[in-house]
């Protein structure tokens, strides 16, 4: 009897033991649900690429007006005229693309419904069967027209203004994009940072949607048009209108693309804002505001936890989490997003600041999304804690400590390399103009890449963010205010939701210099409305609109947040030696005028100077004047098409630095200038219109440094111990003749030398920046500065008549370059004499070649009027100087040896090691 009940025990353990191996084996064969966390992945590779020649495709976003005048060598300052209205008398694809907007649309009743319908659809190029392989194969950033050539002679097809490269006209991209069956329970979303322009997006032959403002980024949901068990087709059309703009805009998907899939409940697009209402080194009061998604037929309830941690400078997470954001918990009905706020208070924050004064401290915060208890998505915001302060009498305090605004303006094209967004490029020109002293930046005159604000955020620039240089009336033919009163809420709301939590971020402006200035009370009517949709998405900036006609007492002023004055400070047209200028805006300076109309407003002179020089070129007589419009028969070479270095010459509605400095020196209440500009750019080459790019830069197109960094530097840095001479000393011609001498020093006094024997000794005066010999009598050899500061040596400068050109001399920027495909080397050309001095009339013809596994992406040297191509491996020095950009090829390794030769000179070579 206990035998067998030990059997049955047994048996019955056994039985029980097979069911739960079977269980399990049943469960390990039956797929697992796994959380869906958010993926983001670049679609940067392999596109497949063709632009029309002409006689592009009818599938046209909208009927344009005929071009009646197509002259674009107008003075910048010309007031702009009223739209020419058009009725569309076709089938355009407008309609379908206007949804797009509806997320940032506020209003229900102003969303735009989609058509029936699927334009397009049987269109050849949206097909998955079309064979592109003929197609040039490019990676993004992709600029169209970079490579030139450039357009010459009058009456080109694309003129200066626009930078004289072939950027208009209509293109295509293709991809293929291959999902797993995994994802077919997420929403899959193509995030394209800018597209220029008149963006319009095919996947397996369905439209889905598009954006026409080629600055802007955006977003659009593939999801309802994905295949998961063959590979997608996505095709993208780009139609680039010329006579667009006053500017090189570049073209193509000349910005990142991505591919973003997430769950079904996910973190809504651009969907955190954390802002800092108190603000103390003691305390800082962190609200965060949080949108989430939900695409589910039901309504869910939702768990957010975001904890907080502090970044390097690359915005990685260092160390463990230093507090946590209480715990968000709220309903989202069906097919909708809701927004919830939680509030901490983090004791003894890091500040982010100014560079150099302040220190650029970034934080992260993590969050964490889950649907009953489930992870399905994750989302980093980065962003710093300042506090910012705007005094109508003091000006700009940050973290409690008066900062001058030493600014540029920037515009969105990286010279030679166009406007495919490269963030060395950028960093680059950001670190050219720190070691100038410069602290700030205004976008000129559109939203950046994202990446540039990171660096922005990290090198500790302010910046002043802007949108839109046009509404409704036009500057040019074709530009944005064809697309205005069906985009400006979009537009502007999506520039400002994106750009929100960068803390080098101090501004927003919402137009520059537009023509509603001169509408009276109805252009105050639209501005007041922009300006109350910047404050809709983010009260806790100013915002505003630059002005250089409208005056204290016009309507226009009143809807201003701050006073941003483009050349009125100083006063425009105003001083002697623009007397005889006819045309354009005169007005006399008007700071004290805005202070006393708008006593509680800061002012901050958002263009100034427009001064113009061709680096390292000189003509005589020099005025006398200290600012002066360039003429051909001032300061200007109509045959060269080179304006004079000593920089005192502008636009003519500009002034010189000198001038500028001494009427902001006289009303400290300005709270800074941004300088027209940083550097040169493509396009707008006032004042010689056969030329390619400005003349306006403290930092030449190349990257070189202009004279006038060093008047700039004496000034924004003025511990620097500096002392530069201009012009250069080889003047052959000049034996006997007058050639002035100017000195910018941050001493106050100098003494000028010339082979030995002393021209005197000079010290500034009051409301004085520059230490001028107008009557130094040229002859060969060593001209020699010593500058003063109180009384003791502070610095020097000797500069000599050189040989001729003997040898090259290379430099570059970096010891190794990356093999990522997307990393830089910048090599500086310099023609050297035997003695080693750089010879600063060279004008050599130079031969690049390269071997191993680089290219050279562009060459150049500088000179605004050399249409050379960029993409041309011949190239003269400009003034003893030229530039090549290299690129490491992806995935391979050795070493990258550049070769340069010409002719009578010594043959040079560097070699780059690739990582």
């Amino acid at each position: 009897m206990k035998k067998t009940a030990f059997h049955k025990i047994g048996f019955v353990i056994l039985i029980w033991l097979l069911n739960i191996f079977t269980i399990q084996a049943q469960q390990s064969n039956e797929p697992k649900t796994q959380p869906i966390f958010r993926e983001v992945s670049s679609l940067n590779e392999s596109w497949q690429f063709m632009k029309y020649a002409d006689n592009p495709d009818d599938l046209i976003y909208d009927v344009r007006p005929k071009i009646e005048d197509t002259n674009d060598a107008k003075v910048a300052d010309s007031k702009p005229t009223e739209a020419i209205v058009v009725a569309s008398n076709q089938n355009v694809l407008k309609n379908w693309i206007l949804p797009t907007a509806n997320e940032f649309i506020k209003e229900d009743s102003k969303k735009h419904l989609r058509p029936e319908g699927n334009p397009g659809s049987d269109f050849p190029f949206v097909q998955n069967d079309f064979n592109d392989s003929q197609w040039q194969e490019v990676n993004l950033p992709h600029d169209w027209a970079i490579t030139g050539p450039f357009y010459s002679g009058e009456n080109p097809e694309v003129g200066g203004g626009m930078g004289r490269l072939p950027s208009h006209g209509v293109a295509w991209y293709r991809k293929k994009i291959e999902l797993n069956p995994s994802d077919k329970n997420k929403i899959i979303y193509l995030d394209i940072d800018g597209a220029m322009s008149y963006a319009m997006v095919w996947l397996n032959g369905h439209l889905v949607g598009g954006w026409p403002y080629g600055y802007n980024s955006f977003r659009l949901n593939l999801s309802p048009y994905l295949r998961y068990d063959k590979p997608n087709q996505l095709a993208i059309r780009l139609d680039n209108p010329n006579h667009a703009a006053r500017w090189y805009p570049g073209g193509g998907l000349y910005r990142n693309v991505w591919l973003t899939k997430v769950a079904l409940i996910h973190i809504a697009h651009w969907g955190s804002f954390i802002t800092t209402p108190e603000v103390s080194p003691n305390k800082a009061i962190l609200n965060f505001e949080l949108k989430v998604q939900n695409n589910t037929p039901n309504a869910q309830t939702i768990r957010a936890q975001t904890t907080l941690y502090e970044t390097d400078v690359n915005g990685k997470k260092i160390g463990k989490k230093i507090d946590s954001f209480p715990i968000q918990t709220f309903e989202i009905e069906k097919n909708t997003n809701n927004t919830s706020n939680v509030q901490l208070t983090l004791e003894n924050p890091k500040l982010w600041g100014v560079f150099p004064k302040q220190k650029q401290n970034l934080y992260l915060a993590y969050t964490e999304l889950f649907q009953n208890n489930t992870l399905v998505d994750t989302y980093e915001t980065k962003f710093g804690i300042r506090k910012i302060e705007f005094d109508a009498n003091l000006g700009l305090i940050v973290n409690g400590e008066k900062i001058k605004i030493q600014g540029v303006n920037q515009h969105h094209d990286l010279g030679a390399l166009g406007a495919a967004f490269n963030v060395k490029a950028a960093q680059r020109q950001l670190e050219l103009l720190r070691e100038l002293g410069c602290n700030a930046i205004r976008l000129a005159h559109n939203p950046p890449a994202p990446e540039f604000l990171e660096l922005t955020d990290k090198m500790g620039f302010l910046v002043i963010n802007e949108i839109f240089d046009s509404w409704q009336r036009k500057k040019t033919p074709l530009d944005f205010h064809l697309i205005f009163d069906d985009w400006h809420e979009a537009d502007t709301r999506s520039f400002v939701r994106r750009d929100r939590n960068h803390p080098s971020v101090i501004a927003w402006s919402f137009g520059n210099e537009v023509g509603e200035q001169y509408t009276d009370k109805e252009g105050a009517k639209i501005a007041k409305k922009l300006h109350n949709i910047v404050h809709e998405e983010d009260p806790t900036r100013p915002a505003s609109a630059s002005q250089n006609f409208a005056k204290p007492d016009m309507p226009f002023s009143n809807e201003m947040d701050f006073i941003s004055l483009n050349y009125q400070g100083e006063g425009i047209r105003n001083a002697p030696a623009y007397a005889h200028l006819t045309n354009g805006i005169r007005t006399k300076p008007l700071y004290d005028a805005f202070h006393q109309t708008f006593p509680h407003k800061i002012i901050v002179s958002s263009e100034t100077a427009s001064a113009l020089s061709s680096r390292g070129s000189y003509i005589f007589p020099v005025t006398t004047e200290n600012s002066a419009p360039v003429s051909d028969t001032t300061g200007g070479n109509p045959k060269t098409k080179e304006v004079s270095a000593y920089e005192l010459y502008t636009a003519q509605f500009g002034s010189s630095p000198d001038k500028v400095f001494a009427t902001q020196d006289k009303h400290p209440f300005v709270a800074g200038e941004f300088v027209w500009s940083g550097w040169d750019y493509l396009g707008e080459p006032t004042p010689y219109y056969s030329a390619k790019s400005s003349y306006c830069g403290i930092i030449d197109l190349a990257g070189f440094k202009k004279d006038r960094f060093y008047l700039y530097q004496s000034r924004w840095r003025p511990d620097l111990p500096l002392a530069h001479i201009l012009p250069h000393w080889n003047w052959p011609d000049q034996i006997g003749k007058v050639t002035p001498v100017h000195v910018f020093t941050s001493g106050d006094e100098a003494e000028l030398f010339l082979n030995g024997k002393s021209l005197g000794r000079k010290k500034k005066q009051a409301f004085e920046y520059r230490l001028r010999w107008d009557d130094v009598v040229y002859q060969p050899g060593k001209l020699e500065v010593v500058s003063f500061r109180k009384d003791k040596k502070w610095a020097s400068e000797t500069i000599e008549t050189t040989d001729d050109p003997n040898k090259i001399m290379l430099s570059c920027d970096t010891k190794t370059l990356q093999a990522n495909g997307e990393d830089l080397a910048f090599i500086t050309v310099k023609v050297m004499d035997k003695k080693d001095r750089l010879v600063p009339n060279a004008q050599n013809k130079l031969i690049f070649s390269i071997e191993g596994p680089g290219e050279i992406v562009a060459t150049d040297n500088g000179n605004p009027s050399d249409l050379t191509a960029f993409s041309s491996f011949e190239r003269n020095a400009f003034n003893g100087l030229a530039l090549v950009i290299v690129r490491a090829k992806k995935d391979q390794k050795g070493i990258i040896k550049l070769r340069i030769s010409s002719e009578n000179l010594e043959k040079t070579r560097i070699s780059i090691p690739i990582k």
